[in-house]
Order: structure tokens, then C-alpha cells, then sequence
């Protein structure tokens, strides 16, 4: 899904989508700008972030991503953590960029139950991720033009169905974003974390083994 972009360009591309995905979900979820709308908010800054960059950087967005991706196969080993810290630092950026846009905002911070939230977190983004390796790295749907809408609505569907048990992040991207917007404490980290980064590992090996 990549081109022959330089480096350099890759990360200001996932800077800037990573930027703009946990903007809106600090901001039309945890800030609660969009209340019951938030999910299709996030899910459409994802899909339109996809569609602008998916061509430079691949548009990961995500730690869990780029991992997947590289083990798959489909992406270089030095560019590994270039990519994860640029992701990090875009959802920290975002979380304080969130904080400016809506200063008067009340953040609730996140009561999670640790087993259900731990369930909720890795079954989406073993779906996240083993959809992004079908539709956007399997050479037989290589050149398709529906997986910026296929990806974004793993997000929609999860956000839906396990925001209010999780938070519905999915990234440890976001995951940073929430807890620098104060929605979940340091203490909780992991609940997101675990589970994010052994779903990716899971869904990648799930992808390489149904490979004919």
C-alpha cells in the first residue's frame, strides 16, 4: 500500500493520521463533544486519514499495526521504531491539542472491570489488525479501493459494542492519548496494553497461517 516515499515523509504521514484519530476520539469521546455520534466521528477521520496517506506510509496508525505489518512481512525492520515513536508522540500531542480545543470540557475518567475490558481489547484488535492484513497487504486484494472503509468500520463496530466496557481503544497510541487526557490511569495501562500488542502478534500469525 506504500510507495517509495522517504522516510521522513512516512512519519510525517502516520504523524499526522495518528494525529487526527486521537484528536477526535479525545475530543468527541472523551470530551464528549459528539456524545453518541463519537464512534462515526472517529470512524470517518480514520477512513478519510487512511485514504490521504495510505499510499505514503501505509497509514498504521497504531504500534500493534506496524508490528503486524512487520512480521507479515510487508514492511522494513529499521523503520519498526521510527514509526511506533511518531505514533506516540502524535496521540500525546493530540491528547494536549484536545485539551486546548475544548478547555471547559469535564473528562470522566474510565472505571474499567480488568477481565471484561481485557476480552474487549484484544478481540478488536485481533479484528483490526487481521482485517488490516487481508484488505490491505494480501496481494490477492492488492489495488483494492474499499480498505480505508473495511479497516474504519472494525473501529465503528468496536467502539459501538465495547466503548462504554474498554474505552474502545485498540492502540496503544490512543491508549497514550487516553490516559494524558486523564481518562485512564497509569495504573490501568496494561489492560489496554496486554491485550493490544498479543491480539496484533495473534492476528498475524492467524493471517499467515490461512495463507494458502
Amino acid at each position: 500500500m506504500t510507495g517509495g516515499a522517504s522516510l521522513k515523509s512516512k512519519l510525517m504521514a502516520e504523524f499526522i493520521g495518528t494525529f487526527f484519530l486521537a484528536l477526535t476520539i479525545c475530543t468527541a469521546a472523551i470530551r464528549g463533544s459528539a456524545v453518541e455520534y463519537a464512534p462515526f466521528a472517529i470512524a470517518a477521520t480514520l477512513m478519510v486519514m487512511i485514504y490521504a496517506v495510505g499510499h505514503i506510509s501505509g497509514a498504521h496508525f497504531n504500534p500493534a499495526v506496524t508490528v503486524a505489518v512487520w512480521l507479515r512481512g510487508s514492511f522494513e525492520r529499521k523503520e519498526v521504531l521510527p514509526y511506533i515513536l511518531v505514533q506516540l508522540v502524535a496521540g500525546v500531542v493530540a491528547a494536549f491539542s484536545s485539551q486546548l480545543i475544548a478547555p471547559d470540557s469535564q473528562v470522566s475518567s474510565l472505571e474499567m472491570q480488568t477481565v471484561d475490558s481485557l476480552f474487549a481489547e484484544f478481540l478488536y484488535t485481533f479484528a483490526l489488525v487481521f482485517v488490516i492484513l487481508n484488505v490491505a497487504t494480501n496481494e490477492s486484494t492488492d489495488g483494492n479501493s474499499y480498505y480505508g472503509a473495511a479497516i474504519s468500520f472494525v473501529v465503528l463496530a468496536g467502539a459501538i459494542t465495547v466503548g462504554e466496557i474498554s474505552g474502545g481503544s485498540f492502540n496503544p497510541a490512543v491508549t497514550g492519548s487516553m490516559f494524558f487526557s486523564d481518562f485512564i490511569s497509569f495504573a490501568d495501562l496494561w489492560i489496554h496494553l496486554v491485550p493490544q500488542m498479543v491480539a496484533g502478534l495473534a492476528a498475524t500469525f492467524t493471517f499467515l497461517a490461512i495463507q494458502d
